[in-house]
């Protein structure tokens, strides 16, 4: 069925008024109002909804999945902020649980690397009060020094906060300094949900909303492009996920540095929100459906596989998603200690090319800009 005979099966039956109104306004490019937004999560069901997000997919990347060459370093878990819903991090007081690497142990992880065609290095952790702003710095200059090509990305906005406050510089100054010592994109973490009450809730000791959007709009302005998140299936409720989103888009109306828009399952293991349990696959999937079809600046949704767990990440191939990060190599333990499906997650290449394969999509390797390095097929597979 061709993306055109597609929709007007949608719009044909579909009786009601809202949700035909809605498939319309997909149709013709139209923006959809956080009312509408609201009013997915409420009255489309799964199939509604997963049929609109695969259309517009279809439309922007026809059947290309993207993913790259990656590995993570994590220099510590140790933490100085207390986000209940975070089963990853120790307190400092604590810090004796968790691990610091030093610069030498995250250059040996750079080094493992040297004979494989990684593109990027996604480097990510706690907040550490003695890993400073100096630290860092020096640590980019070591990777950057030692292997020019591999893109560094790295830093979530809640630990370029607490660098840039401790080394009393403002966002702009210590974004420049951190830009020059090598960094050249961000993550999209700490994002959590931007709705104030929330947040106090759930994470109230770290950089806020504003704050967050501020630091992604300075590397922005800079030529640094970023990722954006957003954490849900815990105490939030519709109209906080689609009020986040709507910042979003606004921001990224605004700049256009946004490379793609990553939502993050709430994992209930080993944390103090525990007893909130967890959402459904099936509200995971619906939940990128609609993403994908109020994100409309935004061209790349990415589910991350190793928190989705492999074949629930293929599955979401099916409701708008065209991208599946990378292969990663059992260097992130962010979710897996919070009981994800994936304890050891790593993926080689041919194991990404096959789960996209198998669910008659085309793999694409690409950098950390969305640039395709290579198209894969059968052959090319290896």
């Amino acid at each position: 069925m061709s993306t055109a005979s597609g929709i007007d099966a949608i719009i044909k039956n579909t009786s009601n008024k809202d949700l035909l109104r809605i498939a319309e306004k997909i149709q013709h490019n139209e923006r959809l109002s956080e009312t509408e937004g609201v009013l997915l999560f409420e009255k489309g069901t799964l199939g509604f909804v997963g049929s609109l997000a695969n259309y517009v997919a279809q439309k922007l990347h026809h059947n290309k999945v993207y993913f790259n060459r990656n590995f993570h370093i994590e220099p510590t878990n140790v933490c100085i902020f207390t986000c209940h819903f975070c089963s990853y991090s120790r307190q400092y007081k604590h810090r004796d649980e968790g691990w610091e690497l030093s610069m030498e142990q995250m250059m040996d992880i750079v080094r493992k690397y040297d004979d494989q065609p990684v593109t990027e290095v996604h480097i990510v952790g706690g907040v550490h009060p003695k890993m400073n702003l100096e630290f860092f710095c020096e640590l980019l200059q070591k990777i950057k020094a030692h292997r020019p090509s591999l893109h560094l990305k790295g830093f979530t906005a809640v630990e370029l906060d607490y660098m840039f406050r401790k080394a009393k510089l403002s966002v702009e100054e210590g974004m420049m300094q951190i830009k020059e010592a090598g960094l050249e994109s961000l993550p999209g973490g700490g994002a959590e949900i931007f709705d104030h009450k929330i947040r106090q809730q759930i994470c109230a000791d770290k950089v806020d909303g504003a704050g967050w959007l501020h630091i992604h709009e300075t590397a922005h302005n800079l030529g640094m492009p970023t990722n954006a998140t957003m954490l849900y299936g815990h105490i939030e409720n519709y109209i906080h996920r689609i009020d986040h989103m709507s910042q979003l888009r606004q921001l990224q109306d605004k700049t256009n540095g946004f490379n793609c828009f990553i939502p993050l399952k709430y994992r209930s293991g080993d944390n103090d929100m525990s007893h909130h349990g967890e959402v459904s696959i099936t509200e995971d999937m619906r939940l990128y459906a609609i993403a994908r079809l109020f994100m409309d600046n935004f061209r790349n949704l990415k589910a991350y596989w190793p928190m989705l767990g492999r074949q629930n990440a293929q599955l979401s191939l099916s409701f708008g998603v065209n991208d599946l990060d990378g292969t990663i190599d059992d260097t992130t333990k962010i979710y897996s200690m919070a009981g994800s499906e994936e304890q050891t997650p790593s993926m080689s290449t041919e194991d990404l090319c096959n789960l996209i394969t198998s669910v008659g999509k085309i793999p694409v390797e690409r950098d950390t800009r969305y640039n395709e390095l290579q198209v894969y097929n059968t052959e090319t597979i290896a």
